[in-house]
């Protein structure tokens, strides 16, 4: 009897508690589901961007030969055209690497595997160690353990 008649004596206050916990738990599901909606939205943009730098390879066959194995650089030096390519894929790549750090974007399965594939071709490999030193040491850091 002691508990039913706590519960009479104090119903508005216990009304009110129920109320408040209940709104924290609304916005905590709330503030989750935006920050998950917010990630793929991240991700569509990246993947937008992603394709805006790739567009080129397909459409000017002389940046083919980025993506060759044995592209002859002794014979044929790096063009500035391969170079402004590579260059806007490791931008690209490090504003997906801060975006991952700062857990506004989904986790990307596959992505050490395709840095170390493009950076283990020989132009990408050159664009890579000049532009290197111009890049912060823990964007280096990933993308080096990916190539080991």
């Amino acid at each position: 009897m002691g508990g039913i008649s706590w519960v009479l004596a104090n119903w508005l206050d216990l009304l009110q508690s129920l109320g408040i916990i209940s709104g924290f738990v609304f916005t905590a599901h709330s503030i989750r589901r935006e920050a998950e909606a917010r990630k793929i939205s991240n991700l569509l943009a990246i993947t937008e961007r992603h394709h805006a730098i790739w567009k080129p390879i397909y459409e000017r066959p002389e940046l083919a030969r980025i993506l060759e194995e044995r592209p002859a650089l002794h014979e044929k030096p790096l063009t500035r055209d391969e170079q402004r390519f590579v260059t806007s894929i490791v931008i690209h790549l490090d504003s997906v690497h801060r975006a991952i750090k700062a857990k506004m974007f989904v986790r990307l399965e596959g992505l050490r595997r395709d840095i170390k594939e493009f950076f283990s071709l020989p132009i990408p490999n050159a664009v890579w160690q000049q532009v290197k030193p111009l890049h912060d040491n823990d964007f280096v850091d990933f993308v080096e353990s990916a190539l080991r």
